[in-house]
């Protein structure tokens, strides 16, 4: 294992070069910059020698292998992510400020997913052919066809007109109410209010999605031979099913696990946006708009570290879930 590691990390260091240059380049090769977008806002009449004095301050107008190199070594070798062209503040403030929002919002989104999907994949695989196997396939197509910002949207207008403000379509928190002034259940009672219907904008698709794969790897694992011995020798169905089937079923749902985990993480932004949920998914489409790249960079590095971390999750839950693999 720890070989395989090691080779793993190893790989890693073309794929970040890679990945951030191939990032660094197209967003210089977009039209315009930061400075024009910020100068414009504090004044639409600005002067070309003011938007040039601008690009030479914050060293844009180096050519891009200088660009990049100084980027590579301040967060290579100095650990600094640089401050936002917008806010001048340290980019590692403004996101660590936003963190906790997302980290609240995709941990209880991939909790309810796994929580629910697993059991209704078997459930549904038991029952083959049942009515509840069709409405869950059902659901399935549907929930998976439908985009998440979409259903947010709709949530937004159905809520918006018809809960008289007990569910709340957008933000975080209602003012002033704090742990220290309420109380902690009403805190947790608040937060939940408002993370409600972007848990659900998200949930429905990743429930229609792994619940389809879950049940497709039950039917799959129970034609085995295995299955039918484990039967013929007497065992109850439950311990055929929980013990025999269900491990062996979860190889797969296993391999979709990275990708979930990242596609969560880059999805949350679209939510973020959707529900104005304050989290670092938010900051960086408002650093997309403005042309800040320290920003953008910093998220698509955090995004390529959650892939990884995810990847190798992934790797260790294959030899959790099938002792028989083994890396070397």
């Amino acid at each position: 294992m720890r070989t395989y590691l090691t080779r793993r990390v190893l790989q890693l260091v073309p794929l970040f070069f890679i990945m951030t240059i191939m990032t660094y380049g197209l967003m210089h090769l977009a039209p315009g910059g930061p400075e024009a977008v910020f100068l414009a806002g504090e004044d639409p009449n600005i002067r070309p020698e003011d938007i040039q004095a601008l690009r030479k301050q914050w060293g844009l107008d180096a050519p891009f292998h200088v660009q990049y190199g100084k980027w590579l070594y301040r967060v290579v070798v100095k650990q600094d992510l640089g401050r936002s062209y917008a806010t001048q503040r340290p980019v590692v403030e403004a996101m660590a400020a936003r963190m906790p929002a997302t980290i609240q919002l995709n941990a209880v989104t991939l909790l309810l997913i796994y929580g629910l999907s697993i059991p209704l994949g078997v459930i549904v695989a038991v029952r083959q052919y049942s009515f509840f196997d069709y409405v869950m396939s059902t659901f399935s197509f549907v929930g998976y066809a439908m985009p998440s910002f979409w259903i947010g949207l709709m949530l937004i207008f159905l809520f918006a007109l018809n809960s008289g403000g007990v569910i709340p379509t957008s933000g975080y928190a209602s003012p002033g109410v704090t742990a220290e002034t309420h109380g902690l259940i009403p805190v947790l009672v608040d937060r939940a209010r408002y993370m409600i219907l972007s848990v659900i904008a998200v949930v429905t698709g990743g429930v229609a999605a792994l619940t389809r794969y879950m049940r497709n790897s039950m039917l799959e694992v129970m034609k085995e031979d295995y299955i039918r011995t484990a039967r013929a020798k007497g065992l109850a169905e439950k311990i055929v099913i929980y013990k025999h089937a269900l491990r062996n079923a979860l190889v797969p749902i296993v391999t979709l696990s990275g990708g979930l985990i990242g596609g969560l993480f880059a999805g949350s932004a679209i939510i973020e946006r959707v529900f104005a949920w304050p989290g670092i998914g938010q900051l960086w489409l408002n650093a997309v708009d403005k042309k800040d790249y320290p920003v953008v960079m910093a998220f698509l590095l955090l995004g390529f570290l959650v892939n990884t971390a995810s990847s190798f999750l992934t790797d260790i839950l294959y030899v959790i879930v099938d002792p028989r693999i083994k890396y070397s």
